[in-house]
C-alpha cells in the first residue's frame, strides 16, 4: 500500500459515508436498479418481459459478480457491456431483456444524477448541523462586547455572537443554494443514444405514450418527479456545473470563518479546538496553530478552483454529446463533494469546541474603546455647558497624543485621563467609566441576534431535528 498513490480525500479527508457514495460498489448497485426499473417499466407497458425474469434479476442486485465483469471489461473495453454481461452471467432467463432498448448513459447518467442527489443530501445534513452548533456559541456570547473590523482596523464595538451570525448567514445562503438544486436535479431517463427514443419507438411501435408512461414509472421507481424534457446522449453537462458552484460557495463560506477564526486565535481572542496531547511546532513547543481552520481555508481554495472545471466541460460538448467531459467530470465532481465533505467534517469539530477568552476581547475592546467613545463624551460635555466646537478641537488634539503614546512609545491608551485631568469637559472619571461601558457601544447586535435565531435558524432547526447530531471525527 506504500508504493502507490493514495488519494488524501481517502486516506485523511473525506467521511466513510461519502466515500461510498462514490464507490465503485454503489454505482454498480444503482446500474442494477436502474436496469430493474427499466425491465418492470417496459413490462407495464405491454413488452414481453416475465414476472420470472425480473424476480431473476432482483435476486441479484446486490451481489455484484465483480470477477466477470473486470475479466469481460479487459476483452471487450467497454464497462457497461461488461456489467451487461456480467448480470447476464447471474441471470441467465433475463439475459435477453438486460438493458433492453438502452444507451450506455441510461445507467452511466442517470447513476450520476443518483450519486450527486444523495451526495448533496449529505452535505446538507452536516451544513444545518454546523448552523446549529453556531447558533448554540452565538446564543451563549450574543451580548460579549468584541472589537468589530474594517478593513482589518478596529471600527465599532460587535458582540462575539453577532459575528458567528454572519458565519451562520453565508451557510444559510448556501443552504437555499442546496435545497433549489437538490428540488430542481432531475433524472436523465429512458432517451436512447442521441436523446430522441429511436430505439424506444422500435419497441413500442412507435407508441408514444406508452415510452412516456415508461420514463415516468422509471423516474418513480428510483425516487424522482420528472426527467429532464429533452437531452442528446447525456444530461445537460451545466447540471454537474450548476452542483458543483453550490459546493464552491459552501467553501466559500467556509473558507471566511476559517480565515476569521486564524485572525482571531492570533489576536488571542478566540481558538478553534486543541487536544491534550496535540503538537502545534516540532521546534516551538508553546505554539498552538489553527491547523484545523488553515485546512479548512486550504481544501476550500481547491473546491473553488475546481468549479472552473465543470464549467469548462459544460462549455465544449459538441452537439449531442463528446467523450472528453468523462476523464474530467469523474475527477472534478466527486472530488468536490469529498472536499466539501471534508470542510464540513472539520467545521463540525471546530464549531463544536470554540474556545472564547472574554478578558483577552475585554482588554482589546478596552484598549480602543476611548477612541470611538469620544462622540458620547462630547456629547455628555456639551449638556454640562461645554462649547461642542472647542470641545471638538480638544478631543482631537487628546487622541492624538494617545495614539502617539500607543504607537511611538508603546505605551497605554490614555486617552480617558487626559479628558478627565481637562477642566473644559467638566467629567469626572467616574463619570468617564460610566461612559465607557462597552456594553453602550453594540447597538442593537444582541437583539439582532436574538432575532436571527428565533426567526431564521430555529425554525430550520426545528424542520430537521431528525438530521441533528451528526459526529465529527478528524481522521488526522
Amino acid at each position: 500500500m506504500y508504493s502507490k498513490f493514495e488519494s488524501p480525500f481517502s486516506t485523511r479527508y473525506a467521511s466513510d459515508e461519502m466515500q461510498y457514495l462514490f464507490s465503485a460498489d454503489m454505482k454498480f448497485r444503482t446500474w442494477r436498479k436502474l436496469w430493474i426499473a427499466l425491465a418492470r417499466a417496459e413490462q407495464a407497458e405491454g413488452l414481453d418481459i416475465t414476472d420470472e425474469q425480473i424476480a431473476e434479476l432482483e435476486a441479484h442486485a446486490e451481489d455484484i459478480n465483480y470477477d466477470v465483469a473486470e475479466a469481460r471489461e479487459r476483452e471487450v473495453r467497454h464497462d457497461v457491456m461488461s456489467h451487461v454481461y456480467a448480470y447476464g452471467v447471474q441471470c441467465p432467463k433475463a439475459k435477453g431483456i438486460i438493458h433492453l432498448g438502452a444507451t450506455s448513459c441510461y445507467v452511466g447518467d442517470n447513476t450520476d444524477i443518483i450519486i450527486m442527489r444523495e451526495a448533496l443530501r449529505l452535505v446538507r445534513a452536516k451544513v444545518i448541523n454546523v448552523l446549529a452548533l453556531l447558533a448554540r456559541f452565538a446564543r451563549e456570547h450574543k451580548a460579549q462586547p468584541a472589537l468589530a473590523y474594517t478593513h482589518l482596523q478596529p471600527a465599532q464595538l460587535t458582540t462575539v455572537g453577532k459575528r458567528a451570525t454572519l458565519w451562520m448567514n453565508e451557510f444559510l445562503m448556501d443552504l437555499g443554494e442546496l435545497d433549489h438544486r437538490i428540488a430542481s436535479l432531475r433524472l436523465r431517463g429512458a432517451k436512447g443514444t442521441t436523446g430522441t427514443q429511436a430505439s424506444f419507438c422500435e419497441l413500442f411501435g412507435g407508441d408514444s405514450e406508452k415510452i412516456k408512461r415508461m420514463e415516468r414509472r422509471i423516474a418513480a421507481e428510483m425516487g424522482f418527479d420528472a426527467v429532464v424534457p429533452v437531452c442528446g446522449q447525456t444530461y445537460s453537462r451545466k447540471v454537474d456545473a450548476q452542483v458543483v458552484d453550490v459546493l464552491s460557495g459552501i467553501a466559500q463560506s467556509a473558507s471566511k470563518f476559517g480565515n476569521d477564526m486564524r485572525l482571531l486565535q492570533n489576536f488571542k481572542e478566540m481558538e478553534e479546538p486543541f487536544e491534550k496531547h496535540q503538537i502545534g511546532s516540532s521546534a516551538m513547543p508553546y505554539k498552538r496553530n489553527p491547523m484545523r481552520c488553515e485546512r479548512i481555508c486550504a481544501l476550500a481554495r481547491y473546491v473553488i478552483t475546481d468549479s472552473v472545471n465543470p464549467a469548462l466541460t459544460a462549455s465544449v460538448q459538441w452537439f449531442e454529446r463528446t467523450l472528453d467531459d468523462s476523464a474530467n467530470k469523474r475527477i472534478a465532481v466527486s472530488e468536490a463533494f469529498l472536499a466539501v465533505d471534508a470542510i464540513l467534517q472539520i467545521m463540525l469539530n471546530v464549531c463544536d469546541g470554540l474556545v472564547v477568552y472574554p478578558k483577552v476581547v475585554e482588554a482589546r475592546v478596552m484598549a480602543e474603546l476611548p477612541f470611538m467613545a469620544t462622540e458620547n463624551i462630547m456629547m455628555r460635555a456639551v449638556k454640562k455647558g461645554g462649547d461642542r466646537q472647542e470641545l471638538h478641537e480638544r478631543l482631537r488634539r487628546h487622541s492624538l497624543a494617545a495614539a502617539k503614546v500607543v504607537k511611538e512609545e508603546g505605551g497605554k491608551n490614555d486617552l480617558i485621563e487626559r479628558i478627565a485631568a481637562d477642566a473644559s469637559f467638566g467629567l469626572t472619571m467616574e463619570e468617564l467609566s460610566e461612559i465607557m461601558h462597552p456594553a453602550l457601544f453594540v447597538g442593537r447586535a444582541p437583539e439582532q441576534v436574538t432575532e436571527f435565531l428565533e426567526h431564521d435558524i430555529d425554525p430550520l432547526l426545528a424542520q430537521n431535528r431528525e438530521l441533528l447530531g451528526a459526529k465529527a471525527e478528524l481522521k488526522v
